[in-house]
């Protein structure tokens, strides 16, 4: 999302200050090029204001030397007005990059011939572009830089996917065969091995798609309650204010609307690290099975851990869907909640009978679109559960004596440009802090004087 509020490159005024050690903090908006530049390649972050200056029009930079204090604006400069989007730490993840890549990989691989002769390289890098200009914007040099760099970089990533498929499809055949002629000695220790790993995994798995059930429940609920109390507030102050209704419910209308944000980000904050948790566990479940088979694998150990590399990257991908669909139906309950919430608010310029009709509805809407969210959610532990049960028992299959032509190289293909992604933007990164001046001396840390 880019920053709201900015103005547009070039505009920049000296007309506020945060005190930056000197730097040319008006340098800020416009992003000025120059030595001593501070652009939003250190994106705006916005502390607390000081007690008693809400309302005015304020502002910081957040630099490299860190954040030194308030000063007032004097309206001359654009500053984004109070209840508007602060900007923060906009970003392209790696992770997002690499899945415009392979999104667009996998599309082309199912028309085979397209793929070969028609690859639209053009259109990739379309795609990239607009993603840079979804999250960032036209906000600033940095945002430029790397795009230009990375766009190229991906593209090239993307010729490198197309002519190196068919190529680790064969090496990955080649890997199990080693590993299978090597384990078929042992294979029913070792498919005892794997089998006592997927009971674990079980045991483990079980207590958190319990748990994630629960607190989907007790979350839900008490979005619920607290939206409903906060429509009981309105429909009491309804009763109390017939003659008055604009100017007695405004402030709560705008408030419920908010409440609903706040109550769904908190929803999200509860439940998404349930994913990250579940990555631990996989890490330890994928490192007991590395440690039992390992025995029976001298001399191939490598494979295996490749193999075994391959199986965490698609049990981890599933967490992320995990947390993906987790955010995705709390998103959809705010768009759902959002339409009734407004309908309450423009009723206020209508007559009282008008208005309590919409707040009843408010209330039944409340009560069907938490039932439906919590109806929708609770079956995903189970589901993530038995997906990543069957993933090791497809790689019990695939080193077993009676594997077949069982192939999955292109999650290895996947992996590899996923990390060589992340290994770019390292880089990258790296090469950002090197570059970046030495910050000054600190400076006294007291807010300066109010200025007029």
């Amino acid at each position: 999302m880019a920053c709201v509020g900015r103005p547009t490159r070039g505009s920049f005024s000296s007309s506020f200050i945060g005190r930056a050690g000197g730097l040319g903090v008006g340098q800020v908006w416009g992003g000025a090029e120059g030595e001593n530049a501070v652009t939003f390649k250190r994106l705006l972050g916005w502390p607390k204001e000081p007690a008693g200056w809400m309302g005015r029009k304020t502002c910081c930079v957040k630099v490299s030397l860190g954040f030194r204090g308030w000063r007032r604006c004097d309206g001359k400069g654009r500053i984004p007005e109070p209840g508007e989007l602060a900007c923060a730490r906009a970003e392209v993840s790696p992770d997002q990059v690499a899945t415009v890549v392979w999104d667009y990989f996998s599309q082309l691989s199912n028309n085979a011939k397209e793929a070969v002769e028609h690859l639209q390289q053009s259109e990739l890098t379309q795609q990239l572009n607009a993603l840079f200009q979804d999250k960032l914007g036209q906000v600033n040099t940095y945002a430029d830089n790397l795009q230009k760099k990375l766009v190229p970089f991906a593209t090239e990533l993307h010729e490198r996917l197309t002519k190196d498929s068919e190529k680790l499809k064969e090496e990955i055949r080649k890997e199990l065969e080693e590993l299978r002629a090597r384990l078929l000695p042992h294979a029913n220790e070792v498919s005892q091995k794997i089998g006592d790993n997927v009971r674990e995994l079980q045991q483990r798995l079980g207590p958190y798609a319990d748990e994630l059930r629960t607190q989907v429940n007790t979350h839900a609920e008490h979005l619920r309650r607290h939206l409903t109390s906060h429509a009981q507030r309105m429909e009491a102050v309804l009763r109390e204010n017939v003659d008055n209704l604009q100017s007695s419910l405004t402030p709560y209308a705008d408030e419920f609307k908010a409440k609903i944000d706040q109550n769904i980000e908190e929803l999200k904050g509860h439940l998404t690290p349930y994913a990250d948790e579940l990555k631990v566990k996989i890490d330890q479940n994928v490192e007991e099975l590395r440690r039992s088979l390992a025995p029976y694998a001298q001399d191939v150990q490598e494979k295996l851990n490749h193999q075994l590399e391959g199986l965490a990257f698609q049990m981890k991908k599933n967490a992320e869907e995990l947390k993906a669909k987790i955010t995705a139906n709390a998103d959809e309950l705010r768009q759902r909640l959002a339409p009734v919430a407004e309908d309450v608010r423009s009723k206020l310029r209508d007559n009282a009978k008008g208005l309590q009709e919409s707040l009843a509805q408010l209330n039944s809407h409340l009560d069907r679109q938490v039932e439906e969210f919590r109806r929708n959610l609770g079956p995903y532990g189970d589901t993530f559960n038995r997906a990543l049960v069957q993933q090791v028992e497809e790689l019990r299959q695939k080193l077993g004596p009676y594997a077949g032509g069982m192939e999955d190289h292109l999650s290895f293909l996947e992996k590899d440009l996923r990390d060589k992604v992340n290994s770019f933007f390292i880089t990258l990164k790296e090469k950002e802090n090197q570059d970046r001046p030495l910050a000054l001396p600190e400076q006294e840390q007291a807010p300066g004087p109010l200025e007029s």
